[in-house]
């Protein structure tokens, strides 16, 4: 029994829409992880440039007790370059505020998570049924809404996180996702293989 024309398109529209919607759920998660790896990335280096202002410092003092007591020239010498490079590193420390870029790209993280779980619900959503078309796409248009304005305030991701997500993708094809790759975000009921 063939299903009557309007009910055939609305079908075939649905989807479409869920197509569209799934694809959309793969690059927020994407996007949700390279901010997060960006973050971890950017505390790492940002506990290591403390540490080595800690180590500078340290042996910057270290060259001028030796100056000072020891009256020795190459104490002075490596003191000098010590606080040279100190001050190099808390320059960079003061032009690169790794802290405050980081935050932001968990303030992003944070965003992308949100935005991943209402993609997650309109894939509910639409597997359930239900809701107008109309209503489907007015939430899905939303969504794209709330997304446009979290990349608008988020930091550009780093080129390492970038690329460690962005590997597969490429070798998959350009920020396409198949059926398979999709399953293994969603839960075992919302997935289509």
């Amino acid at each position: 029994m063939a299903l009557p024309p309007q009910a055939d398109s609305s079908a075939h529209s649905l989807a479409l829409l869920d197509a569209q919607v799934r694809e959309c759920y793969g690059r927020v998660i994407c996007s949700y992880v390279a901010h997060d790896r960006c973050a971890e990335i950017l505390m790492d280096r940002l506990e290591n440039v403390r540490l080595l202002q800690i180590i500078l410092s340290s042996m910057t003092t270290a060259g001028c007790v030796g100056v000072t007591f020891a009256r020795s020239a190459s104490a002075g010498v490596a003191g000098v370059v010590l606080s040279f490079l100190l001050l190099a590193l808390n320059a960079y420390t003061k032009s690169h505020d790794l802290g405050m870029v980081a935050q932001r790209h968990r303030q992003a993280a944070a965003d992308l998570w949100l935005l991943r779980e209402k993609y997650l619900s309109l894939i509910t959503d639409l597997s359930i049924g239900g809701e107008s078309l109309d209503a489907l796409k007015a939430r899905r248009d939303e969504l794209l809404e709330e997304l446009h304005k979290v990349y608008t305030h988020a930091p550009a991701a780093g080129s390492l996180a970038r690329g460690q997500t962005w590997d597969a993708l490429r070798k998959s094809g350009e920020m396409s996702f198949s059926d398979a790759e999709l399953d293994l975000f969603l839960p075992h009921a919302l997935r289509k293989g």
